[in-house]
Formats: structure tokens, sequence, C-alpha cells
């Protein structure tokens, strides 16, 4: 006997195979393969979205024994982990404010790449204009001859603005530079800065957030020429005629002040002030293999030194946190994905990834497609049993 079928029962077939190992997805993609490790202090939570970091007040993600995220009076602050780039906790992370000389990483980050260290350079008067009243200032003086790592140590140490005014117009001048920083600033993802003045100086419309210069500070970190200057304590600077004076980095918690106490593994970065922005810094410090970075913009209580204290709070906080608390936050949330053409080595992307163990979805529908149509082809061409024939 023969047994014959419909074309409507073969598709049917078919499209019953296919359902049939598209249901089977979930867990064969899910099969053979490796079993993903808890992290440490227990599963991880779920990542949290890029926006959470935009709401008002406090956020913080504790797991169980996690210590309790300190009071602090700043308007605005920040603490990540420098390598992953997950944001622990924060308080009005986007919070638009003046940054004072904290901006200054995003100068150093912008132009230390294009001006060789050893370049030396006579200073013309013109490169000293514009420099705003009260400025701090490490000694720049016309018609002296500096070295480019001379300049930056005076960026660095002493938040030179003359020294950034300098090396503004080498690199192409005052302007163009700003552009430069906001497209740096861009690429980055930091998208809450507006640089005006590059040296950080108060200027209508000119401001950033916790956010934004953590972002800085981490990516600094990663140049060494950034990373040396912002942990030097002491440098001489060049005076004239062979002689020069001793200058000293004002970032506190590096270099130590009377009720100010060095913190223990600290790094750099970059601290701030003026009277529109109040004190800001940028700091990070190293311990038991784990880096972090902090921010804290406009402490509103404390004084002078509130900055720095506030930021020793985060830092040990942080260190203590780790592993028991979940990110609320990435400093790459807002990052342009990098283009393989330009962002990775040719080869390198021209290599696909080994696929893992098991069916990828995309192979599993393509194969299920495939074995419908062939179960279609294979029974239309068995022959039809026809009405009064045996």
């Amino acid at each position: 006997m023969i047994i014959g079928f419909s074309s409507r029962v073969a598709v049917s077939a078919g499209v019953l195979c296919a359902t049939g190992l598209l249901a089977l997805m979930p867990a064969a993609a899910a099969g053979p393969g490796r079993a993903e490790p808890s992290p440490p202090g227990g599963p991880r939570a779920a990542a949290p979205h890029p926006l959470l970091l935009n709401r008002p007040g406090v956020q913080v993600r504790p797991r169980a024994g996690a210590p309790r995220v300190p009071r602090l009076s700043a308007l605005s602050w920040l603490v990540a982990d420098a390598r992953t780039g997950d944001v622990l906790a924060a308080h009005n992370a986007h919070r638009r404010l003046p940054p004072a000389s904290t901006l200054k990483t995003l100068f150093a980050v912008t132009v230390l790449p294009e001006l060789p260290a050893g370049v030396r350079h006579t200073v013309r008067a013109e490169e000293l204009r514009g420099i705003g009243d009260g400025s701090s200032l490490v000694g720049v003086t016309e018609g002296r001859t500096y070295r480019v790592t001379d300049l930056w140590r005076g960026v660095f140490l002493n938040s030179g603005n003359d020294a950034v005014h300098v090396l503004a117009e080498l690199n192409g001048g005052w302007r163009a530079t700003a552009r430069q920083m906001q497209a740096k600033a861009r690429s980055l993802g930091a998208l809450d800065t507006q640089v005006v003045s590059p040296d950080g100086y108060d200027a209508p419309g000119q401001v950033s957030s916790a956010f934004d210069l953590a972002v800085f500070g981490r990516v600094g970190l990663r140049d060494p020429d950034f990373a040396r200057y912002c942990a030097t304590v002491e440098a001489r600077f060049p005076g004239g005629g062979g002689w020069s004076y001793p200058i000293r980095n004002t970032n506190r918690l590096l270099s130590g002040a009377p009720g100010v106490k060095p913190y223990r593994g600290l790094i750099g970065i970059k601290n701030g002030y003026t009277s529109k922005a109040g004190s800001t810094l940028v700091a990070a410090a190293r311990r038991d293999g784990r880096t972090l970075v902090v921010t804290v913009m406009n402490p509103q209580e404390g004084g002078g030194s509130a900055v720095y204290e506030e930021a020793r709070s985060l830092l040990d906080w942080g260190f203590k946190a780790g592993g028991r608390v979940d990110a609320v936050g990435s400093l790459d949330a807002w990052r342009p994905s990098p283009s393989p053409s330009t962002d990775t080595p040719a080869a390198a992307a021209a290599v696909p990834e080994e696929p893992e163990a098991g069916w990828t979805e995309a192979g599993l529908i393509a194969g299920a497609t495939g074995l419908g149509a062939t179960v279609v082809v294979l029974v239309l061409r068995l022959p039809v049993r026809r009405p009064g024939r045996s």
C-alpha cells in the first residue's frame, strides 16, 4: 500500500518540526557548556539601567554585609572601580556644576598625547594674555624657555593656569583646544561637560559632573605620563639662569597638609577651587590590587579640608564594599561603541570569536528552517495515492 499526503499536510509537518526545534532553543542554547561562576559575595544582581544615575540622591545597591555609605555634604559625589568602570555608589552623579581646576584632567587627557615632553619652548607675551584674575600660577615668565614636561608639572602640581595657557597655544590655540576638549569629552561618553575655559576658570556655561570627572580621571590613569605627573608630590620649576625653585602638589590627600594626612595608596589625580565651584577633587587610590576613583564636588560643610576628608571617607567605604555591592552604573555607559576600522587592529576585527559549546540561536533557527524545508520537499516527492486505487 502506498501512503499519500496532500501538500497542505506536508507543509504542516514541516512547520511542526521547525516549531519543535524552536521550542527546545532555550534549553539547547544553555545546554552543553560551562556554568558561570558566582562572583564574590554571591550572585550578581541584574545590570542597572544607565539612567539610574540620573536620579537625585544617593544611589547604592548593597548586598548582605555591605558597609553603610558615609554621609557627606558635597553637592555631588561618586566612587567607581577604575578597572571595570563599575560605579559602586553615587550622589547626584550627573548634576552639572562648575568643575574648577578638576577640568584640567580633561585638558591633560586631550593635549598630553599631542606635545612631546622634551620639546623646549620660549614663552611669548601673547601666550600669557587672558589669564583670569585670581588664577593659580606656577610662575611661567615671558622670554624664558621651558620644556613641555616642566609646564605639565606646573599644571598638575601647582594647577598653574599660566602653564595651561602656554600649552594650549602650543596645541593650536585657546579656542581650538576648548573645541578639542569638548570633542574628547563626547568621545568618552562624558555628556554633562561644557568646555569654555580649558584651565577650569569660572566661565558662563562651563560645567561638568562627578560622573564625567571620574571618566576623565580613569582615562588619564591609562596614560603613563598623566599617571606620573598626577602622582608627583614635589618637583623643581625653572626660574631662569640655571636656577629653579620647589613646587609641591596642592592635592592634600597626596602631599599632606596641616589637618590632612596623606591617604595610604593614593595615586593622584587633581584638585580644584574657585569661588563659584567651591572645592572639587578627583582622586584615585590603589590597595590590594584594586584601584578606585572618586569625585567630590563642592562640600557644603567642613571648610577647606572637607573635600579631602569626604574623598577619604568614600575611598575607605569603596575598599570595604568590594564584593558587597552591585554596580549602580558604569563609567562606560554613554561611551560610543568603538569602530573596528579605527579602534581595533584590522586583523583582530577580521577574526571571528570562537563559538561557545552548544547551539547558537541563529544556528537553531537556520537548522529548524532547513529541516522543515527538507521535510516538505521529501514528502512532496512521495507518490500520491489516487482515489479508487490500492
